[in-house]
This record gives structure tokens, sequence and C-alpha cells, in this order.
């Protein structure tokens, strides 16, 4: 199953996001240090942080949905707090909120050490199928 939500976003695929667990409640996944996934100085580009979490975040959204409707995301939050420099970036995202015409997703990357490295806040809104 998670095999197949990474394969309908061809960007994510693209980056190598892997997702390992996917249930309404909770969607974790992953994204390895590369080199062409840093800056100049050889941390994980921020862009590629925000790009995992808005990709499972969205899943996330997604597993949430009433039958029939799909998700977009409307506005996402980045706080970062220490840099990747090797291994790979674990995150999980969780809903706060799952409403009518909105939910909120909270999303949790952690490196290879287990410290927290960015928590990401993104509200998707419900689009009516």
């Amino acid at each position: 199953m998670s095999d197949g939500l990474v394969e309908t976003m061809p960007f994510a695929r693209e980056l190598g996001v892997e997702i390992d667990t996917a249930g309404a409640e909770e969607v974790t996944g992953r994204l390895a240090w590369a080199p062409e996934r840093c800056t100049a100085g050889g941390a994980m580009h921020g862009g590629a942080l925000m790009a995992l979490a808005d990709s499972l975040g969205a899943v996330c959204a997604f597993l949430n949905l009433p039958e029939g409707a799909s998700t977009t995301t409307l506005e996402s939050k980045t706080n970062f707090f220490r840099g990747v420099r090797e291994g790979e970036v674990r995150r999980v995202s969780r809903p706060l909120h799952t409403g009518r015409r909105f939910i909120v997703v909270q999303t949790d990357l952690y490196g290879g050490d287990g410290r927290r490295v960015a928590q990401v806040t993104q509200t998707q809104a419900v689009l009516a199928g």
C-alpha cells in the first residue's frame, strides 16, 4: 500500500521519498541524505526536508478525506532546528484537526540520532469530489 502512495506523487518518487507506514492516524517515512539533496555546505537542503514533510503530510490528509474528496495544501509552516549531514531523515505525520473543509497535519522530522531536525504544520483544503 505505501509504495503505491508514493507512485501517485511523481516529484516525491523522484526525490527519493519512502513511506514506511500509512494510516489515518499516522504516516511514517524517510528520505536518505545524498549529495544532490544538499546545500553547498553539505547539509540536506531545507527544500528537500519541506518536500518530504509536504508529501507525507498530504498522504496523511488524503487518508482522512471523505469518500470522493481530494486535497491540496493551503499553508505550510516549517521550523528548522538542526542540519542533516549524513544518514537519513525519518518523519511522522499526524492529523491535528480533521474537519469538513480543512485538515491540519503536523509532521516531525528526525535525524538518524533521533533528534528533531524540523517541525512542519500544514493546512490542507478538503475539495469536494
